[in-house]
């Protein structure tokens, strides 16, 4: 007779997944959109509508660099991260070329209340999200890494922005990307169930006067946690879902 590993009479532990989006309103997070104070929602920028999370510039007349990104009030350390979105329309007037279809989540970003208001993105590890062209390759679930460094392969790992090893998605389906994060340990990119980008030792980039500014702050460079957030790049972009779900940390770890 083979034991279970269940004992008769006990259900599964059942994951908890933290609705970070409610599905209604922007409860628990925050804008901050370049040349603009924390907390302006500049133009409606971020907004519900019909239970998805929207990234809109109907209100623009031209984009003229206003990066922005809609933060979460939390912050973690190790958790997976669940996010379903779809590209949608045409790209915002005057938004840079390398912004078509493309987005992403900001993770172990620095604390937006700390932003200049001038400032583009947030010293993070940004998990880029890239929609096809109708033709051609074009990952998603990439790298990009303002303020920060990585290393990959067992060496630090300088370049900005490094692709993953994902299919290309064209037009406005959903995509579903998960990322594993293990404060500053390993982070995984996910799709599908297959692992298209990983690396780890997340940290300040020293090289950065802002970043090194921080890294003085905190006493270390290496990023063990930090904000989350959205961004708006320029092209219109929908929400479905973004929901956590808490890790067990190393024992001492955040």
């Amino acid at each position: 007779m083979t034991s279970s590993l269940v004992s008769f009479g006990q259900e599964p532990k059942k994951e908890e997944w933290i609705q970070l989006f409610n599905g209604k309103d922007l409860t628990g997070w925050t804008p901050k959109i370049r040349y603009h104070e924390f907390g302006d929602n500049w133009k409606d920028t971020f907004r519900v509508e019909d239970g998805l999370l929207k990234v809109r510039y109907d209100g623009y007349d031209k984009y003229n660099e206003t990066f922005g990104h809609l933060f979460y009030k939390d912050k973690f350390s190790h958790y997976r991260l669940r996010v379903e979105y779809r590209f949608v329309g045409d790209q915002c007037p005057g938004g840079p070329g390398w912004a078509i279809r493309n987005s992403g989540a900001m993770l172990h970003g620095e604390d937006p209340k700390g932003m200049a208001k001038d400032q583009d993105f947030p010293a993070s590890i940004e998990v880029q999200f890239l929609g096809g062209t109708g033709s051609g390759m074009r990952t998603t679930a990439n790298l990009c890494t303002p303020g920060t460094n990585v290393v990959m392969g067992g060496k630090l790992f300088l370049p900005h922005c490094t692709s993953s090893k994902s299919k290309t998605y064209h037009g406005e389906q959903w995509v579903t990307v998960e990322i594993e994060v293990h404060g500053d340990k390993v982070i995984k990119h996910i799709i599908d169930g297959e692992t298209v980008l990983e690396y780890e030792q997340a940290q300040l980039d020293e090289r950065d006067a802002h970043a090194k500014e921080l890294a003085e702050k905190a006493g270390t460079k290496m990023l063990k946690e930090g904000t989350i957030s959205l961004q708006s790049e320029s092209h219109p972009i929908d929400f479905r879902k973004v929901e956590l779900l808490v890790l067990p940390g190393e024992p001492g770890s955040l």
